[in-house]
């Protein structure tokens, strides 16, 4: 029910709540309202909300400076100041050394003695005693072709040879009787001259069957073919029961303790090589050996057609280890210097200020200005003319993050 003011105009209730449910606070307006005044408002929220976000204020920037965040390795990295890590393979200590300048030939390899053996007479095949690859000394017995037939031969020109001094001798024995009848005045010079005529006669005779049978004894050995030197068998063509005649090829020997290397050079670089210098030589399939050789001679004309002109290098090889066919490279020394300071090629850098290196000092690395020389050892060497001297530590790395006046430290792999 609405309250009645005295001057009979309706009031509006303060409060939904029973009058015995509201608190003072609450009475106390009803009774503003009911006497015409503005109710009161609540000032305790207000005050509970600002002294919260005092308090939030206060905890944001006061709890971090009690407490703290700790601080990360990467951060302390960037603090601290940055010292670059070197390790041994990209730095080196100056010495002198020895530098060379050579000139690039390639080519294949070949024994320096090769004979092919032949047949030098007609006849069957008896036996072949070796086979390809097989190692044989000077004087072996390698095959053996029948002689029966030329055995036969010799006996019949011995014969004959022999039956001819036997009628020389008679002959001669005739004429010294008629010589000595004939310094008596008992022989006439016509007999004188028959008897002379006969033994002239046979003389030539004789001569002539020695030579055949000497002929005949010549076949008789060349029937037995022998080795010429200490080699190897590098291809067999005679086969046992095979018959074979005059010049038929039936084995070949080389001889591969020492080798020469048939190789080919530029023309343009044919003026700088010279007999007896020494060559480096690398072979494939043996790329982590070399074998030390010398230019033994140098053709006069390049090869028709070519830009190039052949090279011959010799090459021991007592232990064997080349074969014949073999594709070499070699390096012709022709040119070299003593106790010189050179770097490696990626060790020098270049600026506005010219060339220089990195050198290592006390812990710092310093700009060192270098005048340079040519280029040594096929290209991998670059002279130091001024600029540096034994003992230097340097940076031979192409480091592109490494510059002057960086800290350094080195370390080991």
């Amino acid at each position: 029910m609405d309250t009645i003011r005295q001057d009979n105009a309706p009031v509006a209730p303060t409060s939904d709540k029973p009058n015995w449910a509201q608190s003072k606070f609450e009475r106390a307006n009803s009774a503003r309202i009911a006497a015409g005044e503005k109710p009161k408002r609540r000032k305790g929220p207000w005050i509970v909300l600002a002294v919260l976000i005092v308090g939030g204020v206060a905890a944001y920037v006061i709890v971090p400076r009690l407490n703290p965040a700790p601080v990360t390795p990467a951060a302390e990295a960037e603090s601290a100041e940055l010292i670059m890590q070197l390790v041994p393979e990209e730095i080196e200590t100056v010495a002198p050394r020895l530098l060379e300048d050579t000139v690039k030939v390639t080519g294949t390899l070949g024994p320096v003695r090769q004979v092919q053996l032949n047949a030098q007479i007609n006849g069957p095949v008896l036996d072949v005693a070796v086979d390809t690859g097989d190692r044989v000394s000077a004087k072996q017995v390698v095959v053996n072709i029948d002689t029966e037939s030329l055995r036969i031969q010799f006996d019949q020109q011995s014969s004959s040879a022999e039956a001819t001094r036997v009628q020389l001798s008679l002959a001669e024995r005739q004429l010294d009787r008629t010589l000595t009848l004939s310094d008596r005045g008992l022989s006439s010079a016509a007999a004188v001259e028959q008897a002379q005529s006969s033994v002239d006669g046979l003389r030539a005779n004789l001569n002539a069957l020695q030579g055949q049978v000497s002929a005949a004894q010549i076949s008789l050995n060349n029937a037995i073919v022998v080795a010429p030197f200490d080699g190897v068998v590098a291809s067999r063509s005679a086969q046992p029961g095979q018959t074979v005649s005059i010049g038929a090829p039936l084995l070949t020997v080389v001889d591969l303790s020492k080798v020469e290397l048939q190789a080919n050079a530029p023309v343009s670089t044919s003026g700088r090589i010279r007999s007896g210098q020494r060559v480096d030589v690398t072979f494939d399939g043996l790329s982590n050996q070399t074998f030390v050789g010398k230019v033994e001679r140098l053709a006069p004309l390049a090869l028709q057609g070519t830009r190039v002109i052949p090279v011959f290098v010799s090459l021991d090889n007592s232990d064997l280890l080349l074969r014949g066919g073999m594709f070499g490279t070699g390096r012709v020394v022709v040119d070299q210097k003593q106790d010189s300071l050179a770097v490696p090629v990626a060790a020098v850098r270049e600026d506005i200020n010219g060339s220089y290196i990195l050198k290592l000092e006390n812990g710092v690395v310093v700009r060192q200005t270098v005048e340079t020389g040519g280029q040594w050892n096929d290209g991998r060497l670059v002279e130091i003319v001024t600029g540096i001297v034994a003992g230097d530590t340097i940076v031979t790395a192409p480091l592109t993050q490494l510059n002057p006046g960086d800290q350094y430290a080195i370390v080991e792999d």
